[in-house]
């Protein structure tokens, strides 16, 4: 009896083409998490560049739960698999080896909050100095720039990511590929001006409630420019930020109120809500 072709075919380049689109359109159209584990385990495959036919690992299906916020099977992956599930993908879904947090940059560049939060927290699974190093990390020099999560948030104005990552241990001291803090990429974002200067100073709130000292290579610029950058950032912040004055001792106490709450309450302290972290303003 002849060997059927297509057996022997369904590890080919063109069959994981055509398995690994039918897997994406499954997650993008939120089948059930146990159908979507039925085809990663059993049934679909992906190409690598070196030739081979691969299975999804739950790192790699965890990055199209992502991309399609399919909420349910992100948080099996991560259950299920805990720390297994934020290993670094093939090179085919992450060009630099050395880039460790795809998930959390695709996190907050999807603004997926709820998954961010998910992963955050099967980070814990790590040794804590690993934890560390794997929320700080810089990510891709190509896609990224060698920006580390907390300067996507800012670059991109997410206040929610932003808040989430800074709770779970985020550096905001920690510099990108060109030597940049998250604040001197918020900073360029503000001076460049944009259609939500709201957003922008909420960010600003969150970043100097969790900043030791506010410094930032714009201090000078901002000394030269005080007009324009008053208009942008408020007077209270451009004091702050020029070093014309000190914090005041409202934001000193909600530093300490901050860095005293869990970070999976930061958004639900039992303070009246215009003292509130997800409320906290610059202004007045």
């Amino acid at each position: 009896m002849p060997w059927d072709v297509r057996v022997l075919d369904y590890k080919s380049e063109r069959h994981c083409k055509k398995s690994s689109f039918a897997f994406y359109r499954a997650v993008r159209d939120l089948l059930a998490v146990w159908v979507l584990e039925d085809m990663r385990t059993m049934e679909v495959f992906h190409w690598e560049e070196d030739g081979r036919a691969c299975a999804y690992s739950p790192s790699e299906a965890l990055l199209y739960a992502l991309v399609h916020d399919h909420q349910p099977y992100a948080r099996y992956l991560l259950s299920r698999y805990s720390v297994a599930a934020l290993e670094t993908p093939s090179k085919s879904f992450c060009c630099c080896p050395s880039s460790t947090a795809p998930h959390l940059a695709m996190a907050v560049r999807y603004n997926r909050v709820g998954i961010l939060k998910m992963i955050l927290s099967a980070a814990r699974g790590f040794r804590e100095c690993e934890r560390l190093g794997y929320v700080n990390r810089r990510g891709c020099a190509h896609l990224d720039g060698g920006k580390t999560p907390l300067h996507l948030a800012c670059e991109l104005v997410r206040p929610e990511c932003l808040i989430v990552l800074l709770g779970h241990s985020a550096s905001p001291c920690v510099t990108d590929a060109q030597g940049n803090t998250p604040l001197d990429s918020l900073l360029a974002q503000i001076g460049r001006g944009a259609p939500d200067p709201r957003l922008q100073r909420l960010c600003l709130g969150y970043l100097i409630l969790f900043l030791p000292e506010l410094r930032c290579k714009a201090r000078r610029q901002l000394q030269e420019n005080a007009g324009r950058w008053r208009a942008r950032l408020g007077e209270q912040a451009f004091q702050w930020l020029s070093g014309s004055a000190p914090t005041s001792l409202f934001v000193r106490a909600m530093q300490a109120l901050i860095h005293s709450a869990p970070p999976e309450h930061l958004d639900s302290l039992p303070l009246p809500d215009f003292l509130k972290p997800l409320d906290f303003r610059l202004q007045g």
